[in-house]
């Protein structure tokens, strides 16, 4: 008689290093500082595209919601 032979179970890995979890917090770092800033802050002055307000109006709505005042 043979023996069957035994499948190998393809599950992935979760990498757990010190370094993997810097890089994954830098990243959401600076992702949520750059929707914070869209959301937040770009209005008039501080606009880094100038005077064009049409990030302004996109995210005009959202800004209401989580309570950033914009006029």
């Amino acid at each position: 008689m043979t023996t069957p032979q035994t499948r190998r179970s393809k599950t992935a890995t979760l990498d757990l290093s010190a370094v993997s979890a810097a890089l994954w917090l830098a990243g959401t770092v600076f992702v949520a500082l750059v929707v914070l800033y869209f959301v937040g802050l770009d209005q008039g002055a501080t606009s880094i595209f100038g005077s064009d307000t049409h990030v302004h109006e996109f995210v005009h709505d959202a800004r209401h919601l989580l309570g950033f005042p914009c006029h």
